[in-house]
């Protein structure tokens, strides 16, 4: 799935959360916050590449252990990659920007960046870098670890 960096996102009308700690598997609600698609990296498409910072990737990591976003039951395995040895992704993080506006990556993003010199959009990286990581640690149900979700999204246990 391609789709250029800073484009609007339209993959799912709705955001579903996963927490892994708690068990607690689905917060369903349509955003009222622009998504704006980064890292939807495939096969034949260019994208920018070049260094990003060590405290990017690593803060990305740490994000990325404690946000799940639409987690699917199939898998996308990263078609830039020799078949045989490409990891595989089923879901996406959000990344909150300025007010209004978060950026909706694939879980594959780290991957892009570690393995194939992807570099995100500036604005991303320090997104990603402003992150207060120990309140999103802290947040457990029903809070979720993210800003703008609405007092009324739909809270279901599985």
């Amino acid at each position: 799935m391609f789709y250029g960096d800073l484009s609007e996102y339209d993959y799912q009308d709705e955001d579903a959360f996963t927490d892994r700690e708690s068990g607690f598997y689905s917060l369903w609600y349509r955003p009222a916050y622009t998504r704006l698609s980064i890292g939807w990296l495939a096969a034949g498409k260019p994208y920018t590449t070049g260094a990003v910072p060590t405290a990017f990737v690593e803060k990305l990591k740490a994000v990325q252990q404690v946000q799940w976003m639409n987690v699917c039951l199939g898998v996308h395995a990263c078609d830039l990659c020799p078949e045989e040895r490409a990891p595989a992704g089923n879901g996406e993080v959000r990344i909150p920007g300025e007010p209004g506006v978060a950026y909706a990556a694939p879980f594959l993003i780290t991957h892009y960046v570690t393995d194939h010199g992807y570099r995100p959009p500036q604005v991303f990286i320090d997104a990603v870098l402003a992150v207060d990581l120990d309140a999103w640690t802290a947040a457990r149900w029903p809070n979720v670890p993210f800003p703008w979700v609405p007092d009324d999204a739909e809270r279901m246990l599985e």
